[in-house]
């Protein structure tokens, strides 16, 4: 199966409203922070898929994010992507049926569907923006249609296991999770493993249906509502442990290291 044509990609260019990176993002999402001089945050994961084979990609953008609309606009237009190949960004917006902002990734997913139903493919893979790591997606997907999923979650490997604010998964044989532990919980049953969740999800696209629309009509986001949602419901969740670079910015400091790492002559782990 040809990936470019059966997978989109759903790219959160925002985090957190209260970000671990300010004051670099008083006017700025994450995703838009510069990042080794040239790029932005959001680079490493668009570039991520573009080496996937993944070009059917939808950013989905709110707070803060006129600088990272109009860089996403400038970097991946005028013949960067094929034709057949798209980075469409979908700003948060108001309707008649709905004066709210987003209120959240699983809310942002909700009010777009009838945006990404356009786009016939078999799985969604939905991505943070503001990380910085370097992933060979097809890889993840293989996976998931291997272990025949619903939904597959993204985990650090066992020698990483460390708060990364998306929780963690308790995962059983064959890599079935079975529970669900929120950011900073010290909960584990002592007989499954314990993965550090990187909010990287992949999504059958009838399952991802279901759960925005009928199971978690009201749910408003992914890592804590739906994802566990869909483990208590007793869905085929399995994880995919990644043992490659992964920085998560998860404070100035980190910024600084991996930008000073760009500098050296030697290639960067990320590039």
């Amino acid at each position: 199966m040809v990936y470019s044509q059966s997978v989109a990609a759903v790219v959160f260019g925002d985090a957190a409203q209260q970000s671990r990176l300010y004051p670099l993002t008083k006017r700025r999402s994450e995703g838009a922070i510069p990042v080794a001089g040239n790029y932005r945050l959001i680079d490493a994961v668009i570039s991520n898929c573009i080496n996937s084979n993944i070009t059917k990609v939808y950013a989905l953008t709110q707070f803060n994010s006129t600088s990272l609309n109009s860089h996403l606009s400038r970097a991946y237009s005028g013949g960067l992507l094929a034709t057949h190949e798209f980075l469409e960004v979908i700003a948060a917006y108001q309707s008649p049926e709905d004066a709210n902002w987003f209120q959240g990734t699983a809310d942002a997913m909700r009010r777009c569907l009838w945006v990404l139903e356009q786009h016939p493919a078999y799985e969604f893979l939905v991505l943070p923006g503001h990380h910085l790591y370097k992933m060979d997606y097809q890889k993840l997907l293989e996976a998931h249609r291997n272990n025949k999923a619903d939904v597959t979650v993204s985990v650090l490997d066992s020698m990483r296991n460390y708060n990364t604010g998306f929780g963690s998964f308790n995962v059983g044989s064959g890599n079935r999770v079975v529970g669900f532990e929120v950011p900073g919980s010290k909960f584990n049953d002592g007989f499954n493993d314990k993965f550090s969740s990187m909010g990287i999800y992949v999504m059958n696209r009838h399952v991802m249906i279901k759960l925005l629309k009928e199971s978690f009509p009201k749910a408003n986001d992914l890592k804590n509502e739906v994802i566990p949602g869909a483990i208590s419901l007793g869905l085929k969740v399995h994880a995919y442990q990644f043992d490659g670079y992964w920085e998560d910015m998860r404070s100035i400091e980190a910024y600084y290291k991996v930008n000073m790492e760009s500098t050296k002559k030697t290639n960067m782990k990320y590039k």
